[in-house]
């Protein structure tokens, strides 16, 4: 226990280590009026209590299922008995089970079919995944509008529309992968045909937004550094990933600029 705490209380630091997260993200929550400490000692110091803890739990849970900050805040300040929010708490982690047992029996069934040299079939590899997951990514990248108009445009396509432009990607992603593994460099006419097409699948889900150099490279380094978005292409052989990168950077330094 550190100094100056008392029993059935955290110190900052020691509840910010106890929750993988950093005294300065507490303090963030703290000024949104999300986790205020439960007392400042004389020394300045925040402590929690254990409501504290509920408290940041459920902030936590709520930033996995993609929640913004004011959300949040808007949730925790509707619920005011701590057994109902637990309840709801624990509903919401039996749906996420649900949700990640899709998402693994989805990759067991992309690695199987790839492995067999089977055809992939969008509805079966996207089992389990929500595009809505990656909504405060989208606003904080390319702004609110940008993720307002493609959430609008994806809402409008009938099942058989999602399905078709989710098997582009596949199709398109399977490409990339046999072209790196027959060794085709990045700035050849059959690789660059390739990323001509991505590009053109890109421009659809934009849905009017240009499709400049910098974004598309963005993009391209996205699918690298991420690696909910590299699985997608070093499923097809590891380094594909990088592969796309690279061939994109390409396209968008001759045809995009």
């Amino acid at each position: 226990m550190t100094a100056g705490t008392r029993a059935g209380e955290w110190s900052i630091q020691d509840l910010a280590k106890a929750a993988g997260t950093t005294s300065r993200a507490l303090r963030h929550y703290g000024q949104l009026g999300l986790l205020p400490p439960s007392r400042i000692g004389a020394n300045g110091y925040r402590y929690y209590d254990q409501d504290s803890l509920v408290r940041l739990q459920r902030i936590l849970l709520l930033r996995e299922l993609g929640l913004g900050l004011p959300v949040i805040a808007e949730v925790l300040a509707g619920e005011q008995d701590t057994a109902a929010a637990l309840r709801t708490h624990l509903e919401l982690l039996r749906q996420e089970q649900d949700r990640i047992r899709r998402q693994i029996d989805s990759v067991h069934t992309t690695l199987r079919k790839t492995e067999r040299g089977e055809q992939l079939v969008a509805a079966e590899v996207f089992d389990g995944f929500d595009h809505t997951q990656y909504k405060d990514e989208v606003i904080e990248r390319w702004g609110k509008e940008a993720y307002e108009s493609g959430d609008r445009w994806w809402r409008s396509l009938t099942d058989q529309q999602k399905k078709d432009f989710q098997q582009t990607q596949l199709d398109i992603a399977a490409d990339f992968g046999r072209a790196h593994a027959a060794g085709l460099p990045v700035d050849s006419d059959e690789v660059q045909a390739i990323v001509a097409r991505h590009r053109a699948w890109v421009g659809d889900g934009w849905q009017g937004r240009p499709v400049t150099a910098d974004a598309f490279i963005g993009l391209g380094e996205m699918y690298v550094d991420d690696a909910r978005f590299a699985v997608n292409y070093d499923v097809h052989g590891e380094g594909t990933a990088a592969f796309v990168r690279d061939a994109m950077k390409v396209y968008a330094e001759v045809n995009l600029r």
